[in-house]
């Protein structure tokens, strides 16, 4: 059909009356015509073939009737006046009619005095709204009037069930009685580089993922974390770049914090362990293993530098791996095969700063007795990794360790910059050991946020659980060292519940490198001008759970068009314009009753929830984004089942309304199971819906109800041009490791 019918835009009752005259209209006499919103103050019926206008309301009501006789004089004279100076009365309503007709007088008197007798109807006026093809035009002129959505949006047209929303986040978070308390910990990145995406992903962006998914349970919990800011690993970079190791410290500190920022990472405390805080609980932890009688003297042959004159600590030695053969291995471990080593143990070995062979001299330490504290340890393992679900690789790595016998572990150093060892004479220009005072800085982050509740955290094994978040290089300084120390201090500490572990993430099948160029960095990631949605989104799907994943521009690229953009965007994106070109913006009220299919829905809906919901306790995440994202597609294959289109809204009016019900309900749902993945998203889709953040429900409900006025389209994804792929290939390629 060529004809079709824009109604006014306008917030006045005039612009009401226009509407419901030319809406009921072409509900009696064309009900295929298509009546859309206008972007003028005027109704307009236009042939687009011809190109005929008319822009007179009650002109289109008789064209539409084809009833040009009609007397709409005492219309137009006096209750359009009336209207107009908001003066309109029950008193001036005179005409009466037998009988109610769609004939085109009756419209036209109809909506001028609907302002009036739809509170108070007449008899009439009741048999005419009665008429189906009256209550359609009312119902599609309500749906497209500004005044009728200005009305309800003024008087807060929220129409949204209580109870199932996130709580808000109190200003301090504290563990509470009867509730699940979840205290959640990341690897402390070092400062002494830009985090690449592989670091990201395995340590700080999955424990928020599974923060953020707690936390849209309702679940009460607090998620710490901050830089590793002493040993061997500043010192070395703070010589390379010629400032003190505090100036490194609060260089990166910053770099660090900027870039978890923008990746949107939401920390409850970002910290760092160069406090007087993490002194002193440090200290407090090996005076409690020292008087327990689990710490030991030994005199221990290190490798010493004649070149500066002074003894080495692991890092500061390189050389050739005993295991793989790696040219540049660390004295403490092989960044390609992940062993641990100590300096000993690699071939030609050589001084990270001057490059000088060392000597062998003897140096007095202080080493943790695990071999006293193994059967406890061993103990607590089996039970912790059974009832914690630890992941795979972590039981594999902490077991190879308890397999092979533990025995007594340095924990002191000859540095400067780190923790003091509180020990009276040859021990008191030594240090901690950068792996044994780390993991303790998960305590001293949590005083400095909390000065007098961080034990409820810590120290209450009872009632909060401990869920670690790392790369699987870390894993025996969380899974034997930290616990062992814990144990020997007899004190009753929270410990360990769930480790959760990642491989490596490789970069277009070669490793990251910032020396040479090679891969994305945090800073990086920014410059491209893609959202952190899309880069959280893409980094959770490649998740390296179980094996090495490779990071590939050509996967970044079709992850975004063809899932982000095609699915989840379409879907809401979809919903959303339908709702606001065919009722303005305010949702009808509706039956699901009205969906022949709803049964069907609802438990396919129901079934993938609560795979989510078990995929995510597990956390296992990604495979609870590949069940949001069939979700998503879920609520596609819904609107194409139920054919929502124009003819819908036209031909079966409580179908459409049911559906589009359903739908924004599972929108709602929707942003509520993709929130600890892309939580900018999440905001965008709640603040279309104007709604405050869904709780992750268990099965498919129906919160928001008719009434519910939401707000206007927003591009929640852009395409991104294949082109960008070799541009971005060739930025970040740089010389491939090998």
């Amino acid at each position: 059909m060529s004809l079709e019918i824009l109604t006014a835009t306008g917030s006045t009752s005039l612009t009401l009356v226009a509407n419901l005259k030319v809406a009921i209209a072409a509900s009696a006499f064309q009900p295929k015509l298509e009546v859309a919103a206008n972007e003028t103050d005027t109704v307009t019926l236009l042939d687009k073939k011809s190109g005929f206008t008319l822009i007179e309301a009650n002109a289109i009501v008789k064209y539409l009737s084809n009833d040009f006789s009609a007397s709409t004089v005492y219309e137009e004279t006096t209750l359009h006046a009336a209207t107009k100076q908001s003066s309109l009365t029950a008193e001036l309503l005179t005409v009466e009619f037998s009988k109610a007709e769609l004939t085109a007088e009756q419209i036209i008197y109809f909506a001028a005095a609907y302002p009036v007798l739809a509170k108070a109807p007449t008899a009439w006026f009741a048999e005419f709204s009665a008429l189906p093809a009256v209550t359609k035009g009312v119902k599609a002129a309500l749906a497209l009037t500004t005044v009728e959505r200005t009305k309800k949006e003024n008087t807060g047209a929220i129409n949204v069930q209580a109870g199932v929303q996130v709580n808000k986040q109190a200003t301090e978070i504290i563990p509470k009685v009867g509730e699940r308390n979840i205290l959640i910990t990341s690897a402390l990145p070092y400062v002494n580089n830009v985090p690449h995406l592989g670091n990201i992903v395995g340590s700080v962006l999955s424990a928020d993922i599974y923060s953020r998914y707690c936390k849209a349970r309702n679940y009460n919990t607090l998620y710490m974390c901050g830089t590793d800011e002493y040993g061997t690993a500043t010192e070395t970079k703070a010589l390379e770049e010629k400032v003190t190791p505090r100036e490194l410290c609060a260089k990166y500190h910053k770099i660090h914090k900027e870039v978890y920022e923008w990746f949107q990472i939401g920390f409850d405390y970002f910290g760092r362990t160069t406090t007087d805080k993490q002194t002193e609980i440090a200290q407090d932890i090996f005076m409690g293993l020292y008087d327990n009688d689990f710490l030991e003297e030994q005199t221990m042959k290190q490798l010493y530098c004649p070149v500066h004159n002074g003894f080495l600590a692991d890092r500061y030695v390189e050389g050739i791996c005993p295991k793989c053969s790696y040219e540049d291995a660390r004295g403490d471990q092989c960044d390609k095969c992940g062993n641990l080593l100590n300096p000993f143990e690699l071939i030609q070995p050589r001084c990270k700063l001057d490059g000088t062979s060392p000597e062998i001299r003897e140096s007095k330490h202080i080493f943790l007795s695990l071999d006293k504290l193994e059967p406890e340890l061993k103990e607590w393992v089996l039970k912790a990794s059974t009832e914690g679900n630890w992941s795979k690789n972590s039981k594999t790595i902490t077991n190879s360790w308890l397999k092979e016998g533990l025995n007594p572990r340095c924990i002191t150093r000859d540095l400067v910059w780190g923790t003091p060892v509180p020990l009276k004479g040859e021990f008191e220009n030594k240090v901690l050991y950068v792996w044994f005072d780390a993991t303790i800085g998960y305590i001293s982050i949590t005083a400095n946020y909390s000065e007098n509740n961080w034990e409820k955290w810590w120290k209450n094994p009872e009632n909060v659980q401990l869920y670690q978040f790392m790369g699987k290089d870390n894993v025996p300084f969380h899974t034997v060292v930290f616990p062992a120390s814990q144990i020997g201090t007899r004190a009753e500490w929270t410990m360990l519940h769930h480790l959760n572990t990642t491989e490596y993430l490789q970069y277009e099948g070669g490793k990251f490198s910032k020396s040479r160029g090679v891969g994305v960095f945090g800073n990086n990631a920014q410059d491209t001008g893609i959202s952190a949605s899309v880069w959280r989104y893409y980094l959770a799907s490649v998740r390296p759970e179980t094996s090495d994943s490779q990071f590939s521009w050509a996967e970044f690229v079709a992850k975004n068009n063809n899932e982000l953009l095609a699915n989840l965007g379409n879907y809401v994106n979809r919903l959303v314009k339908f709702v606001n070109a065919k009722y303005n913006g305010v949702l009808p009220a509706f039956d699901v009753k009205n969906l022949p299919n709803y049964d069907v829905f609802q438990k396919d809906i129901n079934e993938l929830l609560a795979q989510y919901v078990t995929a995510m306790e597990g956390v296992q995440e990604r495979r609870g984004l590949e069940i949001a994202m069939a979700i998503s597609s879920r609520g596609n294959q819904f609107l194409q089942e139920n054919k929502l289109d124009n003819s819908l809204y036209s031909d079966q009016p409580d179908k459409s309304d049911a559906v589009i019900m359903v739908g924004i309900n599972l929108v709602y749902i929707l942003g509520a199971i993709f929130s600890p993945y892309i939580p900018e998203t999440s905001r965008q889709i709640n603040d279309i819906l104007r709604t405050e953040a869904l709780r992750i429900p268990d099965g498919f409900i129906l919160p928001i109800q008719g009434g519910h006025c939401i707000g206007k389209a927003q591009y929640l994804f852009k395409r991104i041009e294949e082109k960008k792929i070799d541009e971005w290939r060739s930025l970040y390629g740089g010389a491939q490791v090998k």
